[in-house]
């Protein structure tokens, strides 16, 4: 996964210090922002810090999700330095109109959308097989004292690998309302309200694909 921000960038953002557009920040836009929102409003009033903190803390769920629907490391991090860009872009004209996690993965799941519009129907089937050459699933790993014996890898290895299959198993739209829960930490609202399915369909949907997986992964509960 390429690291991305405003100092590693170039042409839209300035190498460290005040970025290009450094415009006043409207007590109104304050009101009511907490977290993520604030730091999205100070990064857009010039604060590169801020997008780097924001960066560093949500890096790896958007990867995940979009490795995991298209299940290439080369396309994922294709996609994922596109995402970046575009929250970059996007500064001068940030509204804390939407919760930033929404706001963020609507950006990721507007990606998916545009390359399977120009993959076709057989991407959307394989989507999510992965590739002999991709790297480790860090949710893969397994945590303890023995987490670095090589049993426990070839393990956490397997555990990926059978995770990604049947990830890749589920309908598109049944994982990508898994993928949003599950690494977007969105709710079923957010998740409706991003994706424009209602909300019990966004349910039936998490229930089907939570049900799928339990039953693929029965044995190494």
């Amino acid at each position: 996964m390429a690291e991305v921000g405003p100092r590693a960038v170039r042409g839209g953002c300035t190498a460290a210090g005040t970025l290009p557009y450094s415009g006043p920040m409207s007590a109104l836009a304050l009101d009511g922002a907490t977290g993520d929102e604030r730091q999205m409003l100070a990064y857009a009033a010039g604060d590169a810090a801020a997008f780097d903190a924001l960066y560093a803390r949500h890096k790896g769920g958007v990867y995940r999700y979009l490795v995991r629907h298209c299940g290439n490391a080369g396309t994922a991090d294709e996609m994922f330095q596109d995402v970046w860009m575009n929250v970059i872009r996007a500064r001068a004209t940030y509204a804390p109109s939407a919760k930033f996690t929404t706001w963020l993965y609507r950006i990721a799941h507007n990606r998916l959308v545009d390359h399977w519009r120009t993959q076709g129907p057989a991407e959307r089937v394989a989507a999510g097989g992965g590739d002999a050459d991709d790297p480790p699933d860090p949710l893969a790993s397994i945590p303890g004292a023995r987490g670095d014996e090589p049993e426990v890898r070839a393990g956490a290895k397997e555990i990926g690998v059978r995770l990604a299959a049947a990830l890749a198993a589920l309908p598109v739209a049944q994982r990508d309302a898994f993928l949003l829960h599950q690494e977007g930490g969105l709710g079923l609202a957010e998740i409706a309200e991003l994706t424009g399915a209602g909300v019990e369909t966004v349910k039936s949907r998490l229930r089907y694909a939570l049900a799928k997986l339990r039953a693929e992964l029965a044995d190494l509960q």
